[in-house]
């Protein structure tokens, strides 16, 4: 498998865990954690695959430390990258805007031209609406630790297995 960057919050906790978790299931695959808060845009076309993560924060907005970084990902040229995303999110107090971050970054990400993997089915959460829905799936991985942590490490397990075989 190519080397994988992970580009995530690496200075927010529960965000930071999963992370954390993802890159200890891939194992033996080299991963290279990329801070958010201190990367440059040019930094995400240095890998073939891609693993971006995030909290939603408020009413579906991404975290202030994406902010800076935002305005560089509508310039990137990721053409003939894969690109997962995860994220992080409470559905019983933010049923509305469910996981949007992920949503947010998938837009990012495709529209830089990479290819979405890591899709992965809703049964099990119960929300209304989240901008990180296409066709009944999320764009990737969704953790709710507030509510549901007891299911976050087979989430973690399953969806990595998954990625095993979409970014060959």
């Amino acid at each position: 498998m190519k080397k994988i960057g992970m580009f995530y919050g690496t200075n927010t906790v529960k965000t930071a865990l999963v992370a954390k978790e993802i890159k200890e299931a891939f194992g033996d695959a080299e991963i290279d954690v990329v801070s958010v808060e201190s990367a440059a845009g040019k930094e995400f076309e240095q890998y073939d695959n891609l693993i971006v993560g995030a909290a939603t924060w408020f009413d579906g907005e991404l975290p202030s430390y994406w902010d800076e970084l935002v305005p560089e990902l509508d310039s990137l040229v990721l053409k003939g990258k894969k690109v997962a995303v995860f994220g992080l999110g409470d559905q019983v107090n933010y049923p509305e805007n469910f996981v949007d971050g992920i949503g947010i970054l998938a837009d990012f990400m495709v529209s830089s031209g990479a290819t979405l993997v890591g899709k992965t089915s809703t049964e099990g959460y119960l929300f209304e609406q989240s901008r990180a829905l296409r066709d009944g799936q999320f764009l990737g991985l969704a953790i709710d630790i507030e509510n549901q942590s007891s299911q976050t490490h087979q989430r973690i397990k399953d969806w990595v297995e998954q990625l095993r075989k979409e970014f060959n």
